[in-house]
């Protein structure tokens, strides 16, 4: 599925209420994730809308990647080091990498 695809299909409701999606789409929506649910919309329409809530918002995604994560905690590392500079304004940052 590409991300300008939108799914388009049925799905059966079992007896006890329950939906399963497909797993394309569910992969495709992250729903596999653990904490991931689906909010729910009844609409005066008869529609009823679905809604991904993951646990973490898709635009803040890159902050907990790998990655980003591992460059966070060697931040943390040197801050509690006290290797940080302090400067009283960005005229001072700015001249201190004229310096360097």
């Amino acid at each position: 599925m590409t991300d300008s695809a939108l799914f388009h299909g049925y799905v059966t409701l079992q007896a006890r209420g329950t939906v399963t999606l497909p797993a394309e789409l569910r992969k495709h929506l992250r729903l596999d994730e653990p904490g991931a649910q689906l909010e729910l919309t009844e609409r005066d329409d008869g529609v009823l809308e679905l809604r991904v809530a993951l646990p973490v918002p898709a635009n803040e995604r890159w902050f907990w990647e790998e990655r980003w994560q591992a460059g966070e905690h060697e931040v943390d590392a040197h801050v509690g080091a006290g290797e940080v500079s302090r400067f009283d304004g960005p005229e001072e940052f700015l001249a201190s990498l004229d310096d360097s």
